[in-house]
């Protein structure tokens, strides 16, 4: 298996500046409304960060546990290690070595973690279709990985680019899509961004159908931009354009509301 080249992303530069200038628009409430103390506009914003993270994991623990109990234990599971991120996140450290992921893996898939401690797969898997790389050369590959997310400048990128061939790698013997999307989310919330999280079934399903078309084809052309590779990025790019929208509106409504009271003194 040969990585993405990172100099073939094709960047949709319209739609990263029109979630770029909402997130702008967010701060410009935070820093000069009026209508909004320090105080309030962190915890409006924190709000809004936890309402999407308890969404995130809802809707995560629904479509990936197999039963109730399961999907209990996933959610919980989940939430530690979104804390965990958040907790990262006030220290300034952001996601970008391998040791990370083994701390993603022991928080979000402990029972995994208890097969092989510290260790990439032993085996070969298969998801879908696609066969993914002996397990002889995943570390090679996870950590050529980190080092070609050094060369993406904009956060966003880096963060669908690492999910996507972190992926398709699949370096563990579970958890890999769990374990990747909060690796994800670490990169996007580090820099300020919500995070990117699959809302409901159908979209669940486009997400797999186009990953798998993706690896399809650069299995065969691996150093080629495809259609369902550049699709991928787009549907992230959505989930995160929708996600901003969102954060925007609840912190603006809150303000709306303080002016209104206000107004009705």
């Amino acid at each position: 298996m040969e990585l993405l080249p990172v100099e073939i992303i094709k960047i949709n530069k319209k739609k990263i500046d029109e979630i770029d200038n909402i997130i702008k628009s967010i701060y410009r409430l935070i820093i000069y409304s009026r209508y909004h103390l320090d105080d309030d506009l962190l915890d409006i914003y924190l709000n809004g960060v936890s309402n999407l993270k308890d969404l995130l994991s809802l809707k995560n623990a629904q479509m990936e546990a197999q039963n109730e109990e399961e999907a209990k234990e996933y959610l919980l599971n989940l939430k530690v290690s979104l804390d965990f991120v958040i907790e990262e996140i006030i220290l300034d450290i952001n996601f970008y070595k391998e040791i990370q992921l083994f701390q993603l893996l022991r928080l979000i898939s402990p029972e995994t973690n208890a097969i092989h401690p510290n260790r990439y797969r032993q085996t070969l898997v298969q998801i879908g279709a696609h066969i993914c790389p002996d397990p002889k050369i995943v570390p090679q590959l996870v950590s050529e990985l980190f080092f070609k997310i050094q060369s993406i400048s904009n956060p966003i990128i880096r963060a669908i680019y690492f999910h996507h061939e972190l992926i398709r790698i699949h370096p563990f013997a579970d958890g890999n899509g769990r374990v990747t999307r909060i690796a994800k989310n670490w990169m996007l919330m580090y820099d300020l961004y919500p995070p990117i999280f699959i809302s409901d079934a159908p979209q669940k399903k486009e997400y797999i159908t186009t990953l798998a078309g993706s690896f399809k084809e650069l299995m065969i052309y691996p150093n080629k931009w495809n259609n369902y590779t550049e699709q991928f990025f787009e549907q992230e790019l959505d989930r995160l354009l929708i996600n901003s929208k969102l954060l925007y509106e609840s912190i603006n409504l809150i303000g709306k509301e303080r002016e209104n009271k206000q107004i009705n003194k």
